[in-house]
């Protein structure tokens, strides 16, 4: 059924362009603060002093909530009107990041990051459905969604430089602080520039469906994180949510396909440009999460570097996503979309690759390497973004957003989660045996985390167990690189099966 929309008569090139610059600094900001945090999370660490649960949490909070909440919000944005609830969304985003003044405790940081996550899923998608109907010409839509991706990369090279300056000579609070000012800027911008759009005939809310989606992504993260923690499978509670995760989502998914008016439209992935364009942004977001949370802590913890000194060493997987996204749709056009988006997915997975097969010791010059491979490869996912949006109707437009950043933070939060304990369970392993002269107390702490056994190091005047952590540690992170590696080129694979021959980015299906 086709459903009309709510849109002023078609912008000025000048307002369309000024729009795609307001939507993509909303990115900006969102992806600049994923990146602030993990130069911060030292610093964080040895002021609230986590548990290892408690810091996973920190990280994960925010991406569970938009996970859960982005289907609900974008159906909301159809309603309500989708420039109404972007400038909602800087609201929220904007308060929630100068309560960080008042929260004095991991818990009290979760459930910030939580509410960043509900100001997240009220951005997230509705900037990607605004450039769908502001930008009616598929070819001009590709260049616009280039810009975006790229703003992305722009995003993850000012965040940790940015975050270096500021931990430099400011508290951890100042990685949420910044994004306070730049929320008022865009509530500004927005109000001004943006036009509104809307579905006059969306449908009934449909508040089951809501509360399915949002239960079943809480359960799913929560039995996985179940099972790295207790390092086993062998964990009832975890089978339990796991399976009532299972029976919900699929609940959510035949409610979705039955109805006239669903919630989210599930049809989509009849598209085959679609889906690969799904695949695409979960599985390199999976392979690529942990690798890079890895890496900002190997540089500080092992290497020695201090925020800003990391900060510029992750420069080079910015700079080059950056360029990748702004050149991505004009080499598509010469050589198909096909072969430039599982191209570019292979490259990052030899980037992941590199880190494990170095000839002797990890060095920042191997890395250097890896992360401009990666940084090229990812740069390809532009060529996803337009691949959804090109193959998902105009009335439809809230929901392929829904569902394409969806398929990003469940692929970071899962990445997170699997991939993440998975270094832990390999970081405990190797250090196990070097524990020895330390009483339980201490052994157990070390066992926790890298900054926890540097820290009783340097309390103990134990250097020796420094090195075989930063030993153990950095051989963790080189396994879990080899995995995701792999990984990215199953989905570079899987990607170039699935998207049709010949498909092209400048046409709408």
């Amino acid at each position: 059924m086709s459903v009309a929309m709510h849109k002023p008569e078609a912008a000025s090139a000048r307002r369309r362009w000024a729009s795609v610059v307001v939507l993509s600094a909303s990115l900006l900001v969102i992806t600049m603060d994923l990146t602030v945090l993990n130069i911060a999370i030292p610093d964080m660490s040895a002021d609230l002093q986590p548990t290892s649960n408690q810091l996973l949490w920190i990280v994960d909070a925010y991406s569970l909530v938009l996970a859960g909440l982005l289907v609900s919000a974008s159906a909301i944005g159809d309603r309500w009107g989708r420039k109404r609830l972007l400038l909602a969304g800087y609201a929220v985003f904007g308060g929630a990041s100068a309560l960080v003044l008042l929260a004095g405790s991991a818990e009290a940081v979760i459930a910030l990051r939580a509410v960043l996550g509900v100001g997240g899923a009220m951005i997230m998608p509705t900037t990607l459905s605004m450039i769908r109907t502001v930008f009616t010409d598929p070819a001009e839509r590709a260049t616009a969604l280039g810009i975006w991706a790229a703003v992305s990369g722009i995003g993850a090279a000012v965040g940790p430089v940015v975050g270096g300056l500021l931990l430099e000579y400011f508290s951890w609070h100042a990685a949420f602080l910044v994004n306070v000012p730049l929320m008022v800027a865009a509530l500004i911008a927005g109000a001004l520039i943006l036009p509104e759009s809307r579905s006059l005939r969306p449908g009934r809310w449909d508040g089951i469906g809501a509360a399915l989606s949002l239960v079943g992504m809480v359960l799913l993260v929560w039995s996985l994180k179940r099972f790295a923690k207790e390092e086993s499978l062998a964990v009832l509670s975890g089978w339990a949510a796991l399976i009532a995760a299972i029976a919900t989502l699929t609940w959510f998914v035949l409610r979705s396909l039955r109805r006239r008016d669903p919630l989210l439209e599930m049809r989509l992935f009849t598209s085959r440009r679609f889906t690969a364009g799904v695949v695409a942004a979960l599985g390199s977001t999976f392979a690529l999460a942990a690798a890079l949370l890895l890496l900002a802590q190997w540089m500080q913890l092992v290497e020695g570097y201090g925020p800003i000194e990391t900060g510029v060493r992750l420069l080079p997987v910015a700079a080059t996503a950056t360029l990748a996204s702004l050149l991505a749709p004009w080499l598509a056009q010469r050589t198909g979309a096909r072969s430039v988006l599982a191209g570019g997915l292979a490259i990052a997975g030899a980037g992941m690759l590199v880190l494990f097969f170095v000839p002797g010791d990890l060095a920042y010059t191997h890395v250097l390497v890896a992360l401009s491979l990666v940084g090229a490869g990812i740069g390809s996912l532009a060529i996803g973004s337009a691949m959804i949006m090109s193959g998902s109707p105009g009335d439809k437009a809230g929901n392929a957003a829904a569902i394409e950043e969806t398929s990003y933070d469940l692929g970071n939060v899962l990445g997170v989660a699997v991939l993440g304990s998975v270094a832990g369970l390999l970081y405990r392993t190797g250090l196990d045996g070097d524990l020895g002269a330390l009483g339980s107390p201490a052994a157990g702490a070390a066992r926790e985390s890298l900054g926890s056994a540097v820290a009783i190091a340097d309390r103990q005047g134990l250097p020796d167990l420094a090195a075989r952590a930063g030993a153990a540690f950095t051989d963790s992170m080189q396994t879990t690189s080899l995995l995701g590696g792999l990984m990215m080129i199953a989905v570079a694979a899987a990607v170039f099966a699935i998207v049709p021959k010949g498909t092209d980015i400048t046409e709408q299906k």
